[in-house]
């Protein structure tokens, strides 16, 4: 009897993948898996991200077509095959009736660049997946490789695209991705692109996790899903959980942090609910009772939202004010009568001091943070309890001595306890603020409206007592491309090119804007 089937697409060849397969026929469907070109017997060369769109759309052409499908197909799972699944829905298959993307990432979009700077955890990665038809667990699981040449390339002053020199190893992948450090388009065609969203009537299950490195790949599917259709049936399932996390039953301890017994959620199970609600007109999974369904950390609870929007009531609007003589200075929800600013320098030839070292929430909880390498802004005392629910946004007012910069900021709360929970943070380049698809360099000495939002959304109950700190820093450190500034490709520059040390003057009318829920629910 033909069945629906459940499809996964992935770059990961594992023998244990027949385990997944034997999951979907246990509840009652044909489980299939696709491997990405150039995978397993394909004789085609790996290129992760790039072919999977029209591959996504022949494939389950081809699965329509089979005797043993009843022309339904469904997709589920994360990280890469999160990806596939949108990239699936970029040519929409008539075949193809609902996906679950857990932790999906946009190529372009978090990895292998987060709002244009380039990170460093996809370079090892593309000799995992890329290295033979299976997967290199030798490169995969070598940190102490990488830490080296990551080490070894700061303190060698040299390019970013040279990375593989100093690794020893070249890698074409690599310089694939930094031959477009805009989002161009190579990594628009990848996946569903500002109006294609449009055309994506399919309903989506999405779950995230707070702590997801790559959270802002994810959502931004979901974004986009909602602007180009907002009639679209897409609902979110988010709480604390990891990349990893996410795609299983959660983690009772995340960096550092015992999570609330009722975020520990079966993400399988709930995928499975949904299938037979999509495909068999079962019920509805129970814990979706609105469109945005998230965990409340510190308040063992879920509580749902029809948007993202919707899930704060209000917001502090919050001034980086330049109020106090040392670090902290005042948060203050008071716009500054005269405008002023703090100075900062940056050495780039320096390779003792780094910056932005902490924005990354590992761990999560902290008894002291570094005010050392930047500028840190402390609240007032909260008056009542709050929710910090949704995605910080604000604007930097900057004015630098050279072309460019990247800067990075962090939200944390800090608890009447004194200790730091971290909340949500940015990285960011200022030449792409405005536009990510095109640059647009700073003018030396003028004063820059500098705005961001695309920071990791958040639910937390904030006690009374409690206050909230911004740090806001340059960003230089050994994990991602350095920005000298010259306005050159950031990939191309090196210690040569560091000259006179930055100079950032950080005007006190630059804000966050925090949506909270104040009140009962």
């Amino acid at each position: 009897m033909p069945l629906p089937v459940i499809l996964q697409s992935t770059i990961y060849v594992r023998d244990s993948d027949i385990e997944s397969l034997k999951e979907s026929a246990d509840h009652g469907y044909v489980g299939v898996i696709a491997y990405t070109r150039g995978k397993r017997y394909s004789p085609n060369e790996i290129l992760p991200y790039e072919t999977e769109a029209n591959d996504g759309y022949d494939v389950i052409d081809w699965i329509s077509r089979q005797t043993w499908c009843n022309g339904q197909v469904a997709m589920y799972g994360g990280s890469y095959n999160g990806f596939t699944q949108w990239a699936a829905a970029k040519k929409l298959h008539p075949a193809l009736k609902t996906i679950v993307p857990y932790v999906a990432n946009r190529p372009g979009m978090g990895l292998p660049m987060e709002n244009n700077v380039f990170i460093n955890p996809n370079y090892e990665w593309a000799f995992y997946v890329g290295n033979n038809k299976y997967l290199d667990n030798t490169a995969g699981n070598d940190r102490a490789r990488f830490r080296k040449m990551q080490l070894d390339w700061w303190n060698a002053g040299a390019a970013y695209k040279d990375l593989d020199k100093i690794d020893g190893t070249p890698n074409k992948w690599f310089h694939r991705w930094i031959a477009h450090p805009s989002f161009d388009a190579y990594w628009q065609k990848m996946a569903p692109y500002e109006r294609e969203f449009a055309q994506i009537d399919i309903p989506v299950l999405t779950i995230d996790g707070y702590y997801n490195d790559s959270q802002n790949s994810s959502l931004y599917y979901l974004r986009e899903h909602y602007k180009y259709n907002p009639r679209a049936e897409h609902y979110l399932i988010i709480g604390p959980y990891s990349h990893f996390g996410a795609q299983r039953k959660g983690e009772a301890v995340l960096n550092g942090y015992k999570v609330d017994a009722k975020a520990l959620i079966d993400t399988r199970k709930i995928t499975y609910d949904w299938f037979d609600y999509i495909l068999r007109k079962g019920p509805k999974p129970s814990i979706l009772k609105d469109k945005i369904n998230y965990q409340v950390m510190g308040a063992d609870e879920w509580r749902s939202a029809p948007s993202i929007a919707k899930m704060s009531n209000g917001s502090l609007t919050l001034y980086l004010t330049n109020n106090n003589s040392e670090n902290p200075h005042l948060l203050s929800s008071r716009r500054p009568a005269t405008k002023d600013f703090l100075l900062q320098e940056v050495d780039f030839k320096d390779r003792i001091v780094v910056n932005n070292f902490e924005y990354y929430p590992s761990p999560i909880i902290l008894k002291e943070i570094d005010m050392t390498d930047g500028f840190s802004f402390l609240s007032k005392p909260l008056d009542e309890p709050i929710q910090v629910n949704g995605s910080f946004l604000g604007t930097i007012r900057a004015s630098i001595n050279k072309r460019d910069f990247d800067f990075g900021v962090t939200l944390y709360e800090v608890m009447p306890d004194g200790q730091y929970f971290h909340l949500s943070y940015i990285i960011g380049r200022a030449s792409y603020a405005r536009d990510i698809t095109t640059r647009q360099l700073l003018t030396p000495n003028k004063i820059e409206s500098i705005p961001f939002s695309n920071t990791h959304l958040v639910s937390k109950q904030l006690q009374k007592g409690s206050r909230l700190l911004v740090k806001i820093s340059v960003n230089k450190n050994p994990f991602s491309q350095i920005n000298y500034g010259t306005g050159k490709d950031v990939s191309d520059e090196t210690i040569q090119d560091a000259g006179e040390p930055l100079r950032v003057k950080w005007y006190n009318d630059s804000f966050v804007k925090i949506p909270v829920w104040k009140g009962g629910v």
